[in-house]
């Protein structure tokens, strides 16, 4: 959540400061602002709400070369002008901004209270320039060392001081932060599109390094104040990537480019002599668990991930919401394969769940998209989706790249445990390879019709997805992208539990979708059609053989001739789109739903 961007160099800071918070605006937040270094001291400047109130704010000032800036979620403290970051010290020699949340503030509030310090604000953040003022001793490098110390829970953190000319300071624990390097001038970012139109040359701090950022240099230290070399990672991302090419709102754009990121996910991945999986090297016959743990829409590819899993490579598959892992007492062991799904790398919950796995034992494998972000580094493997940057809060190609990751991963264990067939084995490797293009076929053919479904179904104030098997696991996914983007009150629903109780609900016009894609389970879904229909409701069905339910709703989607495996991938597809007409003629802010982030980066 929130977003940060530091600049030193020789270029006015507040502009590329504004713009580099502009290209974060997708992580959510409800206030921003900038403080900026110069011959008179630091300059703040806040504003609630979008950050076009900043600009109107700022117009040519403040002046400066060295600057930090920040877009902000509330937590602590209500979304307004006071509690927007940066932070002032009290003699304001210090500015700060901050993604995380300091655990322990209400106590070094205290203790600072008792010593003369005044606040300001409501926020947890308030407290690190008070703590920098405190220690200062004329060594930055010591008094950040001794504020550190002092902190507890997650923090990224832009530090700015009047005493250093052109030089700002930056750190990280549990919160993400990157340095990107330029040419007489330098760069901090909560994530790496926001300074991409200035560099692709970056450092990715390790947990509670202390970096110092010149114009004319970047020298990181370790937490025993020894100074380090760290290694260069040049990012494969463009500033075009992060640009809409046309398209009405970056998520229509990342939906179409779904079949490309599929292809990228998996086609050096599947070899003439089997499936290869990078530099992992998993022995499935010595596996006798595995354990998923993710959040959101991540969580939901991995539901569908367990139904393939179990299914071909015959193990006992457990889901767990990330949130919820560590506090269960999970069971595991050396043998059990614990696999963490996230988009960004760095949420928070997910985190925690790794490192809860690798303290009780168990192998830690993580699929995620972000190269070198905190759960790929400390897993004991990674598998990249390679989906590319995804700007819109709403996942789309997020998703259904980790299906295809997950995919992958359940048929090599299947493979090595010899419980797929070879006949089954190239069936479903076949499938694969030709995903992308026929998601792309069917991504063009479905989007009119996506489109008026839309139009038909827009004014909707509820809407109930049911399925069976991965009909369900897809369901889940298809209501969270209706009800995060057009706030529509959905919800999914196993169809078979729609007589214990969510059966009530249904009235004349509710909208359901009913997913029927698995032949062994069509007829019991087409009966849970047919009980709502017989209530009143209005009926989309999703299926690959349209014919079979279409007697029973007002309109069928129908999905392409495939396995019957990798029909979450298109359910998905169809439904985002679906997802995104109606957010469209509500009128929502696609991109930007209100209350959400992209990266959730605390608890």
């Amino acid at each position: 959540m929130c977003g940060i961007v530091g600049y030193t160099g020789k270029q006015q800071a507040t502009p590329i400061l504004l713009d580099g918070l502009s290209r974060l605006e997708y992580r959510g937040y409800d206030s921003s602002g900038i403080a900026v270094g110069s011959g008179n001291g630091i300059e703040v400047v806040k504003a609630k709400g979008r950050l076009a109130e900043l600009y109107k704010r700022t117009g040519d000032r403040p002046e400066g070369t060295v600057g930090i800036g920040h877009t902000r979620w509330a937590t602590h403290g209500a979304p307004d002008d006071a509690n927007a970051h940066p932070h002032y010290s009290q003699d304001r020699t210090f500015a700060v901004v901050h993604n995380g949340i300091i655990e322990n503030y209400l106590e070094l509030r205290a203790f600072l209270s008792e010593r003369g310090f005044t606040f300001l604000s409501e926020t947890d953040t308030e407290i690190v320039p008070m703590l920098l003022e405190y220690y200062y001793n004329g060594n930055m490098l010591e008094t950040i060392i001794k504020t550190r110390n002092k902190l507890k829970g997650s923090y990224a953190l832009g530090i700015l001081h009047a005493g250093d000319g052109g030089a700002f300071y930056a750190l990280r624990k549990d919160s993400p932060l990157v340095i990107g390097l330029g040419e007489g001038e330098n760069f901090i970012a909560s994530d790496m599109p926001a300074v991409l139109t200035h560099t692709r040359r970056f450092i990715i701090p390790d947990e509670k390094e202390i970096a110092v950022i010149t114009p004319n240099g970047v020298t990181v230290y370790n937490r025993n104040q020894e100074e380090i070399e760290k290694e260069i990672f040049v990012s494969d991302m463009s500033a075009a990537d992060a640009e809409k090419d046309g398209f009405a709102h970056f998520m229509l754009k990342e939906i179409y480019e779904q079949p490309g990121a599929v292809k990228k996910t998996i086609h050096d991945r599947i070899t003439p002599d089997g499936i290869r999986l990078d530099r992992v090297r998993l022995n499935g016959a010595e596996i006798d668990k595995v354990c998923i743990a993710a959040c959101g829409s991540a969580y939901h590819a991995g539901e569908v991930g367990k139904y393939f899993i179990e299914k071909y490579a015959r193990l006992p598959v457990e889901t767990d919401l990330a949130s919820e892992f560590r506090y269960r007492d999970p069971i595991l062991s050396k043998n059990c394969l614990t696999v963490i799904v996230s988009q960004s790398g760095e949420t928070a919950d997910s985190l925690a769940a790794l490192r809860e796995a690798k303290r009780r034992g168990s192998r830690v494998l993580a699929i995620v998209n972000v190269v070198d972000s905190s759960i790929a580094r400390e897993a004991d493997d990674v598998l990249y989706t390679r989906a590319g940057p995804e700007i819109a809060v709403a996942t789309t190609k997020g998703y259904t790249t980790q299906l295809a990751v997950l995919y992958l991963l359940g048929l090599q264990l299947a493979k090595d445990r010899g419980t797929v067939s070879d006949r089954e084995y190239d069936a479903l490797l076949g499938a694969l390879k030709t995903l992308p293009e026929q998601l792309n076929r069917f991504i063009d053919d479905v989007n009119a019709q996506a489109q008026y479904l839309a139009g038909k179904y827009y004014p909707a104030s509820d809407a109930y997805f049911i399925g069976r098997g991965c009909d369900w696991s897809a369901a889940l996914e298809g209501a969270l992208k209706l009800k995060e983007i057009s706030y529509i009150h959905a919800e999914a629903y196993a169809a078979g539990e729609l007589k214990h109780g969510t059966i009530s609900l249904i009235e004349k016009n509710s909208l359901v979708l009913g997913i029927a894609t698995q032949n062994d389970l069509r007829e019991k879904t087409l009966s849970n059609i047919k009980e709502v229909r017989s209530r009143g409701a209005a009926v989309i069905g999703i299926s690959d053989n349209p014919a079979s339910i279409a007697a029973e709703c007002d309109d069928v989607i129908a999905l392409p001739e495939t396995h019957a495996a990798l029909t979450p991938v298109f359910t998905a597809a169809a439904l985002q789109l679906f997802a995104y007409y109606v957010a469209a003629a509500r009128g929502g802010d696609i991109d930007k739903p209100r209350n959400l982030a992209k990266s959730v980066t605390v608890e």
